[in-house]
């Protein structure tokens, strides 16, 4: 596997990804039973937007980049408020963008000291670099394995409540097919969590037939958001970034119609339809 998410980290992928993670996050620390966070494709954790990957693609500037230096309705930034403060303490001078925390670091920053974080990555660098930033804090596990594998063996977690990111490369073949069918099997497992399923939007074929195989799964409700960038008669590249969330939070629908519009106005460039939010199953779903 030869994927680097230095290249992209920030981008406006990793922006919608992980304000919709920081809100999963923040409903689940509103009640006080413990809960535990699963990412299986964790990353390294921290990112340098000053280093060479990072400044080779410059993805980050219209991605985090846009948002950090947006004015925002009261209401948008309010929800954006736990995200964007995880950025500002992961950087030394919050007026300067120069690190930016991948899920794993997000998740930590958003942990109550009775919650617990697992973060799985295989890659060997990233692996290394993941143990580091998550040494010494009790909460949190580094493990280096692969996320699919992980998925299958760390579900249900004891506490029963809790959130499993998954957020493959996608550079493989058939990882649509797998996410499908590692997800269904993981909630034959633990029906109740919550599962947080990122995927690209290259070849819209291939994003619709994911969805439909996931909407035929009894798996209760499926909420879809996903934010296009790109005009429709571009046929290479990243046009989109989209969001599949197994059984949300019940605010999470609401909170997404308001979100989603204002990332669509600040990252979008010419799409014709820049954002979508449906069921795919349950609530207004089949």
């Amino acid at each position: 596997m030869n994927y680097r998410h230095g290249y992209h980290a920030g981008n406006f992928a990793d922006v919608v990804k992980h304000a919709v993670f920081c809100r999963v996050l923040t409903h689940l620390r509103e009640k006080p039973a413990a809960f535990r966070v699963i990412d299986t494709h964790a990353g390294s954790g921290i990112y340098d937007l000053t280093g060479p990957e990072a400044a080779k693609t410059g993805e980050w500037r219209d991605g985090i980049g846009r948002l950090w230096q947006a004015d925002l309705p009261a209401d948008v930034g309010s929800l954006l408020a736990p995200y964007l403060k995880v950025v500002a303490a992961c950087n030394r001078d919050a007026t300067t963008l120069t690190r930016y925390p991948g899920s794993p670091a997000l998740a930590q920053g958003l942990l109550r000291p009775h919650d617990r974080l697992i973060a799985c990555e295989i890659e060997p660098q990233a692996a290394a670099a993941l143990a580091r930033i998550l040494r010494g804090d009790a909460r949190a596990k580094a493990i280096a394995i692969d996320g699919w594998t992980a998925l299958k063996a760390y579900v249900p977690p004891k506490e029963r409540r809790g959130v499993v990111l998954i957020d493959p490369p996608f550079e493989q073949p058939g990882e649509f097919s797998r996410l499908v069918q590692d997800v269904a099997a993981a909630h034959r497992k633990w029906a109740t969590g919550i599962y947080l399923l990122w995927y690209p939007i290259k070849d819209l074929a291939e994003v619709t037939g994911f969805a439909r195989k996931l909407s035929r799964l009894a798996i209760g409700k499926a909420l879809r958001a996903e934010l296009m960038v790109a005009p429709a008669t571009m046929t290479e590249g990243l046009r989109g970034t989209g969001l599949i969330a197994i059984n949300p939070p019940w605010r999470l629908h609401d909170e997404l119609k308001r979100l989603l519009p204002a990332l669509a106005r600040l990252l979008s460039r010419g799409a014709t339809k820049p954002w979508t939010l449906d069921w795919l199953a349950g609530a207004d779903g089949t």
